[in-house]
């Protein structure tokens, strides 16, 4: 048997807690239900970054972002970075990376021109929905072009403000003038929903498979943008909820009084949780689709499929949207799931151990029967699939950002600043992390100090010596 296949979802702003399997009642998530019978969840799942790029390069490098020194927004990737695609193509797999992959900061440069390959044998990039002259726009104008006036989400603001500040015109027609405002509700899409940026990535992902060749394995990335706000998406899919019968955050008194000054009054709230959970609805429709297909070329029983995301979404929780500091679980903490029919035993469980995003990139490498390179900072997570009954050791997870630092342990989340001052929240009696018990609890300050130091002396990575001196 050739070496695995390896087919990653990847979604974006995807909380860990929009799977049934993670407790949610309310989503409509049938394929990744099915998806978890076959497979193993792992439940809690941390990525190392609250935003899009710097999660996504540890992701696929397997190293922390202070280890990347990339650690905040808008940093480009280098083109010479070592990812999980340069390594498996080095070992003859076929690479590509279909929709977002947000390596380059997108607001400012020119989507038509060539874009760094990134180990990727293939290449279509569309960091985000019709916003910009990019792949997605070209598939579209491709099929049918009377659709392109219905495609763009708005400009995000940090594009606005490039384009009026290197006097740009704008090639793409956008549904309002000036900066989008992204956390507006349910917002049906005003065209074709065979033309929607996941019918996109769906689109080409089946394409790709359909040359997938029986004597070349494959790394494929299917990369959609949502759930990622606005919320943009088919009627068909906003179709398939009540909004009335969603539940609302529940908040402590003293925010309770402010919340109509935050856009999170029970309208609100529910329309923005509508638009949300309509739209992992359609990608999880799409990972169905892609899935027969997999099934129908029968690459299933060999293929790897692994369903992540980016990080999560605060959806009203702390009276916010979108993802940030301090990097509560609500944004840390999102799904994660492996099947592999030829690989795994004991299919329809979870796991419930602590693990890192970092963890990704040695566990496929050792799937695959690859070596890991020195520089990967996570453990493989290969013998919770093949050892149903591998006793738990909790490790905590790691979050990174410029001028912070946060861990989180089972029993609770630890903050320190730059400036030294700490944060701490009791996860057990406070599981939404809204009161700092750091001055009540001072010696539990001290335990998780301690940890985070013996952390990043843990994930210390050192040049190699070539000699004793």
């Amino acid at each position: 048997m050739q070496n695995p296949n390896i087919l990653l979802f990847y979604t974006d702003q995807q909380r860990w807690d929009t799977l049934s399997v993670n407790g949610n009642r309310e989503t409509i998530t049938p394929n990744l239900d099915a998806l978890v019978r076959e497979g193993v969840n792992f439940d809690h799942f941390f990525v190392q970054h609250p935003l899009c790029m710097p999660s996504r390069v540890s992701f696929l490098s397997g190293q922390y972002p202070s280890s990347l020194r990339i650690t905040q927004m808008g940093v480009p990737v280098p083109e010479d970075l070592v990812t999980l695609p340069h390594l498996l193509r080095a070992a003859g797999y076929r690479t590509a990376n279909i929709g977002k992959l947000h390596f380059l900061p997108h607001a400012n440069r020119d989507h038509r021109r060539p874009h760094p390959p990134y180990g990727f044998d293939t290449l279509l990039v569309s960091d985000e929905p019709g916003v910009y002259e990019d792949a997605y726009r070209a598939w579209v104008r491709a099929r049918d072009p009377q659709q392109l006036e219905h495609l763009s989400v708005g400009l995000p603001p940090a594009a606005y403000r490039w384009y009026v500040t290197m006097g740009i015109d704008d090639m793409v027609p956008q549904p309002v003038p000036g900066e989008r405002y992204d956390f507006g509700g349910a917002t049906p899409f005003p065209g074709d929903e065979r033309y929607t940026h996941s019918a996109f990535v769906a689109d080409q992902t089946l394409n790709f498979l359909d040359g997938a060749s029986a004597r070349q394995p494959f790394f494929a990335i299917a990369s959609f943008f949502s759930p990622h706000a606005p919320w943009v998406v088919p009627q068909r899919f906003l179709d398939l909820y009540d909004p009335q019968t969603f539940t609302a955050p529940t908040y402590p008194p003293e925010l309770q009084a402010e919340r109509y000054d935050h856009a999170c009054s029970p309208e609100e709230l529910r329309s923005a949780k509508h638009g949300y959970y309509a739209m992992i609805s359609e990608v999880d429709e799409y990972v169905g689709v892609i899935l027969a297909r997999l099934e129908a070329l029968g690459l299933s029983e060999n293929t790897i499929v692994v369903f992540v995301s980016d990080h999560g979404e605060w959806l009203g929780e702390h009276l916010k949207y979108g993802k940030g500091y301090p990097g509560d679980d609500s944004v840390a903490r999102v799904p994660f799931i492996i099947r592999w029919p030829a690989g795994i035993r004991e299919v329809g469980r979870s796991v419930t151990e602590l693990v890192e995003a970092v963890d990704v990139l040695p566990t496929l490498l050792e799937l695959a029967g690859l070596q890991t390179p020195p520089e990967a900072q996570g453990h493989s997570l290969a013998p919770h699939l093949r050892d149903s009954a591998r006793p738990i050791v909790q490790k905590p997870a790691l979050m990174e950002y410029a001028g912070w630092k946060n861990l989180r342990t089972p029993a609770a989340r630890y903050l320190i600043h730059e400036n030294g001052t700490e944060a701490l929240w009791d996860l057990q009696n406070d599981p939404h992390e809204y009161f700092d018990v750091a001055a009540e609890q001072p010696e539990l300050v001290a335990q998780h100090r301690k940890l985070l130091l013996e952390k990043l002396l843990e994930i210390e990575r050192p040049l190699p010596r070539i000699w004793a001196y």
